[in-house]
């Protein structure tokens, strides 16, 4: 199916389908009444003009009424194939190109069909940690240590791990600090930009702009300081544009965003590892919605770990009050609940019960303040935002230390790992860390290999037979590598689809690169000796050897306790004509065919004869 099929066989948008109008005002005339066209609005937002939804003549009741009728998504919208999808090219920006893909979609579109879009369509990598940015709509202002500390530690913690921002996209309030940390201090690699804003379709800013199907739109991010609608951040790299079919009204995306992070959150972290991927909340100012988000966060099953960073202003300094004034005793006394609620009503300019309601959820947030974390920028013992933000989403998983460490192993963060994993007094099951430098060497973890050594594993222990041969074997892309290839030009014979490579063979392919001056120490007796003892107990014919000697000899001639014939020599005791006879053989048929290009199921007719008589003609004279 083609990209632009596919997106638009997927997602769909909703237009409103029938007129009810919000306002209370009982003013009734038909529809072609100036006043109603330029006034009276439907509950969607759009007023007659803009509404494409059918009339039956007269305006409907407004609300109060006795027969009104309340509006709702589900029964009064209607979905069709989305019209805004491509890319779009922000202007004004002088430093950097700025584009970024977006896409229209409903608000009620399954997880699973986002996730496809950002990683086949939109060729995203699938994020090792999602960083969920809320704070402020509005535009406010931060300290430049508080400023700087949250945009160095986002974007170190996220382009360090491979992690993906989610935002609300605005070019206003947190998402507006967002674009300027990724501005500032991100990369110009756009595979490393991963910042995904979540927004309502209906409140942006010259949204019509934006129609049309896998084109690239040229967008202003400066919109007009007068409207009620904002502007899209330039420094995004997608967007998912939620439309309930309504203009200037946000939150329909909040459902979209939580069912989108908890669906990436139970995905695999790595295709080596079984830990899902490690969801953390970041807070930075907000107002009273904040509060219920950071609630909803830490009350799930599996709780979801929140950062705050205080000094921000509005719901983050309440909530570090909060949670320092309940670290002895979680009660508050009568004065401290009333000096809170005064508070609260200065700071969000609400009425008692409405500051009374907050408090209570500040209260049952503090419930679970294990799983909320406050950061200060301006403390004694200052710790690294990018630092904090990681070890709060390792806390969060409240997994084991051997998952702790492979999480850290997935981020490749090795100072994560040895300031709080791999440290004093930390029990370890048998095997764990062994099972973890596998890992580390299959995923190219040098840093990792090294803290692992300084931590007593040792590689002479660690490397074993089966352990080499399993790392050799292991594919990295095609099937079709380049090992496989000298491994075939060693022994000169095409190996098969399901071959295991072993040690032997790997020596071969050494002594075939290096040339005639050297011998491996995998081709030697000794070892294949040694080989041949562990591979004892397997089947008869299941090793890749019997199968190369079944090759190259006939049953009736292959001694049954021998694997490697070529380089056995008789056990009984031979004259000295023999032996010089055998001797000046063995010498001749190495100087026609080398031993180490001699394999047995490479060999030509000739030689097996020539090797046949010489095996023969040996032990019938001995």
């Amino acid at each position: 199916m083609a990209r632009r099929t596919w997106i638009q066989a997927t997602f769909y948008k909703r237009d409103c389908v029938k007129f009810l109008p919000a306002s209370r005002d009982h003013h009734r005339c038909y529809p072609v009444c100036q006043v109603c066209q330029s006034l009276v609005r439907c509950c969607c937002g759009r007023l007659i003009v803009e509404h494409v939804g059918p009339f039956s003549g007269l305006l409907g009741p407004g609300p109060g009424s006795a027969d009104e009728e309340e509006w709702s998504v589900t029964r009064h919208t209607r979905v069709s194939p989305t019209d805004a999808f491509g890319s779009l090219d922000f202007q004004g920006s002088t430093k950097r190109t700025c584009r970024a893909k977006y896409v229209r979609l409903s608000c009620d579109t399954p997880s699973e069909h986002l996730l496809q879009l950002m990683l086949k369509e939109w060729h995203m990598e699938m994020p090792k940690l999602v960083i969920s940015v809320h704070g402020g709509t509005d535009n406010f202002s931060l300290s430049p240590r508080v400023c700087q500390a949250f945009s160095t530690g986002l974007i170190r913690a996220a382009e360090s791990t491979g992690a993906w921002i989610l935002t609300d996209g605005i070019n206003m309030g947190v998402s507006r600090y967002v674009g300027d940390a990724v501005k500032e201090y991100g990369s110009h690699d756009h595979r490393k930009r991963n910042v995904v804003g979540i927004t309502p379709w209906g409140i942006i800013e010259n949204n019509s702009d934006l129609i049309g199907r896998d084109l690239l739109r040229h967008y202003q991010a400066l919109g007009n300081p007068l409207s009620k609608r904002a502007g899209l951040n330039g420094m995004h790299s997608h967007f998912l544009l939620a439309d309930d079919g309504t203009m200037g009204k946000s939150g329909c995306q909040v459902d979209l965003r939580k069912r989108l992070e908890r669906y990436i959150h139970f995905q695999k972290i790595h295709p080596r590892l079984h830990q899902h991927v490690p969801l953390v909340c970041v807070v930075v100012e907000g107002g009273p919605a904040v509060l219920s988000v950071v609630l909803e966060y830490v009350r799930r099953i599996s709780p979801v770990p929140v950062l705050v960073f205080e000094g921000t202003g509005k719901a983050a300094d309440l909530l570090a009050v909060i949670h320092k004034e309940t670290a002895v005793d979680r009660n508050l006394g009568l004065d401290i609940k009333e000096d809170f609620v005064l508070r609260i009503q200065d700071m969000f300019t609400v009425e008692r019960p409405e500051a009374t309601e907050l408090l209570n959820i500040l209260m049952e947030c503090m419930e679970h303040r294990e799983s909320i974390t406050i950061f200060d920028s301006e403390s004694e013992d200052f710790q690294e935002a990018d630092v904090a933000i990681l070890t709060t989403s390792l806390k969060g998983t409240r997994a084991s230390p051997d998952d702790q460490l492979s999480i850290s192993l997935a981020w490749d963060r090795a100072d994560i790992a040895r300031d709080n994993i791999l440290v004093y007094g930390q029990q370890w099951q048998i095997g764990s860390l062994e099972q973890t430098m596998l890992d580390a060497l299959l995923m190219d973890r040098v840093s990792f290999v090294k803290l692992l050594i300084e931590n007593g594993m040792t590689m002479s222990h660690f490397l074993t037979i089966s352990r080499l041969e399993q790392l050799y074997n292991i594919q990295k892309g095609s099937p079709d590598y380049f090992l496989r290839h000298l491994i075939e030009d060693a022994r000169q014979t095409r190996l098969p689809a399901v071959y295991k490579m072993t040690l032997i063979d790997i020596g071969m392919v050494i002594e075939y690169l290096i040339g005639g001056a050297y011998r491996s120490t995998y081709t030697r007796k000794s070892f294949r000796t040694m080989y041949s003892r562990l591979h004892a107990p397997m089947k008869e014919g299941s090793s890749p050897f019997s199968k190369a000697r079944k090759a190259a000899v006939t049953p009736e001639t292959t001694p049954p306790s021998s694997h490697f014939y070529r380089t056995a020599q008789p056990w009984r005791q031979c004259s000295s004509i023999v032996k010089r006879w055998r001797c000046s053989c063995g010498s001749m048929a190495s100087r026609l065919w080398p031993e180490r290009w001699w394999p047995a199921s490479s060999t030509g007719p000739w030689q097996r004869k020539l090797g046949r008589a010489i095996w023969m003609t040996a032990h019938l004279t001995s």
